[in-house]
């Protein structure tokens, strides 16, 4: 099936990724392009619609990024902040730049009735801009301004052509999503890009890549991403998808047991585990320092995979749970080189295998759609974002069967109370670390000297700035009460309030 497409071209705008999702809320598939190759993209695929991203530079600066506007006549267009300014800048209009500089809530005070900015049921918009439009090209209107930016927004109905000097697409401008709509319907949008839709079509796709008698290798985590991915081979290929699960000890309480469960029991899947703890917390004896945990844990995943190469040796392609924002963030929209982080630190020469990435074109709420039509189960699709080294990272120093065994116990009791009141909706990633560091306690009127437990949890949209979830002090206090009653080795529990920046989500 040929789906509709909206091509955002991406101007270094630190909101373009945002732009993409939003679109596809609307069914619309959408795909993030690069500037740099935009216009061979363009003439060569002939999208629907096309959406220009907002930038950090301007327009009137040498070597600016650019694009040929004679690939675009026809073709519905919506400029964003830069990309308005481009687009007037490009097609006979003036730029200059503004002497009241807008960051930051603005309020429109002019709209033009009729117009694609009049039904936003909002004036209130987002402004980040140092030039501005200040003649509109031969054949636009001005459809709105603020007191200090005189083309807020502009149009040309007869060319299909928009414009908004505002973002649309945060949430800080709260008819934004109707601006969106409102473009993707002037286009002639249907939207016909659905999770379903998706499933039906990769199947397709996966039986015609792999062979009748291959097999694919699956590494499966438990994380959201491989767990859709798995699904979705074995829905495609059966038990020619060999699911391989590496159960180091480093996973949160129970997850071992649901990952064997899904894939052994649920789907009937040809699952191979290996239970590796010794191995993995014997590499780990003495190393603090987190990057050598991390490159620790990597080597030991390549290792487990050279022991076992009898049993693996059979496989024909790797399945990696790669999504759209790995993509982007790889710099290529074909990322043919697997990427450390994916291959958990390399993977053995004799894996000669052939890479297939069902799940590359999505975002992370899109494949938790598609893994509930899976029938995963919602423990497994609603899995928060977790490290790659898992609790590796969330025990500060030194990892320990003992250490590991108190974030877990902290982390489930800490999860499980949030759950219990429903506070868990809404926060992205909530869990439990350990410091390395000791402190005095009484307990039973003794003395203690254990070790403190650390909470977090933060709302955030894509991990890339994150706050401190204010959950109600009394759940806090009754968390902790239970902590350092019921986890042996602990008597103190703080909470994390640092928002993203100048923190990170982790620890380490």
């Amino acid at each position: 099936m040929s789906h509709q497409r909206v091509i955002v071209v991406d101007f270094g705008g630190q909101y373009t990724q945002l732009i993409v999702r939003r679109v596809r809320e609307f069914g619309a598939y959408s795909e993030m392009v690069p500037w740099t190759t935009a216009a061979e993209k363009i003439a060569a695929e002939k999208p629907t619609a096309v959406i220009l991203s907002g930038g950090p530079r301007s327009v009137l600066e040498e070597n600016a990024p650019t694009l040929d506007f004679s690939v675009l006549e026809g073709i519905p267009t919506l400029g964003i902040c830069y990309g308005q300014q481009l687009m007037a800048h490009r097609t006979g209009g003036r730029v200059t730049g503004a002497d009241h500089k807008e960051y930051g809530q603005r309020e429109l005070t002019t709209i033009t009735p009729g117009s694609l900015v009049s039904n936003m049921g909002s004036n209130s918009v987002w402004m980040s801009h140092g030039d501005q439009v200040v003649e509109v090209p031969a054949g636009f209107t001005v459809t709105a301004s603020t007191e200090t930016c005189p083309v807020a927004a502009m149009e040309n109905v007869g060319i299909k052509r928009w414009g908004v000097q505002f973002h649309p697409e945060v949430t800080h401008t709260p008819g934004g999503k109707a601006i969106l709509k409102g473009f993707l319907d002037n286009a002639g949008i249907v939207g016909d890009w659905t999770a379903q839709n998706f499933i039906d079509e990769e199947v397709e796709k996966i039986r015609a890549a792999v062979g009748p008698e291959e097999r694919v290798l699956c590494a499966v985590s438990g994380g959201v991403d491989s767990s859709v991915m798995a699904a979705l081979l074995i829905k495609a290929i059966g038990d020619r998808a060999l699911c391989v699960f590496v159960d180091h000890g480093l996973l949160r309480k129970n997850e071992a047991e649901q990952v064997e469960e899904t894939f052994g029991g649920h789907f009937g899947a040809n699952l191979k585990v290996f239970k590796e703890h010794d191995r993995f917390f014997g590499a780990l004896a003495g190393i603090k320092d987190p990057e050598a945990k991390r490159k620790t844990i990597g080597a030991q995943f390549v290792q487990v995979f050279e022991d076992h190469a009898d049993e693996l040796k059979g496989c024909d392609w790797l399945a990696q749970g790669t999504l759209y924002p790995d993509v982007i963030e790889s710099g290529s929209p074909t990322a043919a080189k697997i990427k450390t982080h994916h291959n958990v630190g390399g993977l053995p020469d004799w894996m000669r295998l052939k890479l297939i990435e069902p799940l590359r074109w999505l975002f992370k709420d899109e494949v938790r759609a598609v893994g509930r039509l899976l029938g995963l189960p919602d423990e497994m699709v609603d899995r928060e974002p977790f490290p790659g080294p898992g609790l590796g990272v969330r025990v500060l120093g030194e990892v320990t069967p003992d250490r590991v065994r108190m974030v877990q116990e902290a982390d489930w009791i800490f999860r499980s109370e949030l759950r219990s009141r429903d506070l868990h909706k809404g926060i992205w990633q909530s869990y439990a670390a350990l410091l390395d560091v000791r402190s005095v306690g009484v307990m039973g009127d003794e003395r203690t000297y254990e070790q403190p437990i650390v909470l977090r949890a933060v709302e955030s949209e894509d991990a890339m700035t994150a706050r401190a979830v204010a959950i109600p002090f009394d759940v806090l206090e009754w968390v902790a009460t239970r902590i350092v009653n019921e986890v042996q080795g602990v008597n103190r529990v703080f909470y994390d309030l640092t928002s993203k920046p100048p923190a990170t989500i982790e620890l380490e």
